[in-house]
């Protein structure tokens, strides 16, 4: 006579199961990051490494001969990646006598605590703008992302044109101010470049003010009937992982996917295993990772 068989004789299968629900948690889950990051797969190796290059002047008159212009080394990057890793275990017992469908919901908490923390360290790129930050790079540059005291190894003034940083609160005058200063910001020479800003960075505290802002048709807070500059002007980005409740930021999307760089050495991984012993079993989810910013002339901070 055949011996009954129970829930455990069948691991495995609760072992794809769990994969799956994990896998369909994860990608629905909200995920500011990519928006904000150009995202890649990284090469093979402990790190990225990237070294700038700086512009070329204007044309030259031409007297019959080319004139010949010569580029400048920029700053070096170094993007190394780290390693996160979150495991979990289940008793045998606990998983043949599971009446309440609680096994079903602990790869979704693994799946949760994955993009929690992805969505942390990738807001850290804005968290952590108002300060030289080594965590998971390094920047020969040696100033903040947002900063009044950018350099440049070409031997041009910087005395305008190479500051990134600004105090102000958000509102619709400062967002004409912001936009005014990237419009200005120069190239490594010196040079005029072309700065677009198209969006605004915000934490949940600043919803009402952003959007007042890029929403209203008449200029905001006045009792005119002026037209409304900033209207429709502006993707407004919300992020609750932004831990500042007044901090904000402006930015060029274009230019930013040029600059800001996500590497996913490992993607995150789901998998399990049984203790023989002790039938215990195990999950575990693991990642590796980096991110780097090449040029700041994408963004304006603003550390309030």
């Amino acid at each position: 006579m055949a011996v009954p068989q129970i829930s455990s004789d069948y691991t495995d299968l609760l072992d794809r199961r769990f994969s799956e629900i994990f896998d369909s948690t994860y990608k629905r889950l909200p995920d500011m990051r990519s928006l904000l990051f150009n995202v890649q797969t990284a090469r093979k190796g402990a790190d990225e490494r990237f070294s700038q290059l700086g512009e070329l002047g204007d044309l030259q008159p031409f007297a019959g001969n080319v004139s010949y212009d010569s580029i400048s080394q920029g700053y070096d990057v170094t993007a190394t990646h780290k390693e996160y890793a979150l495991g979990m275990q289940i008793g045998r017992t606990l998983i043949d006598d599971d009446l309440f469908n609680q096994m079903d919901r602990q790869p979704a908490k693994l799946a949760r605590s994955a993009q929690r923390t992805l969505e942390t360290h990738g807001a850290r790129a804005l968290t952590m703008a108002f300060s030289v930050d080594n965590l998971f790079y390094s920047h020969s540059e040696g100033v903040p992302l947002c900063s009044n005291s950018h350099t440049t190894t070409s031997g041009a003034s910087t005395a305008t044109g190479f500051d990134n940083l600004s105090t102000a609160a958000l509102s619709a005058t400062s967002v004409a101010a912001n936009r005014i200063q990237m419009r200005n910001f120069s190239g490594d020479r010196g040079e005029r470049i072309n700065v677009e800003p198209t969006e605004i960075w915000i934490p949940p505290n600043l919803y009402e003010t952003s959007y007042e802002i890029v929403s209203s048709l008449g200029k905001v807070n006045t009792a005119d009937n002026n037209a409304n500059v900033h209207y429709g002007q502006y993707t407004i980005y919300e992020w609750n992982y932004m831990t500042s409740a007044t901090d904000w930021f402006m930015m060029d999307g274009e230019a930013r996917q040029d600059n800001l760089m996500w590497f996913n050495r490992i993607p995150v991984e789901f998998a399990n295993t049984s203790d023989f012993d002790s039938f215990v079993r195990k999950w575990r989810v693991y990642t590796r990772f980096s991110y780097a910013w090449i040029d700041w002339r994408w963004i304006l901070g603003n550390d309030v």
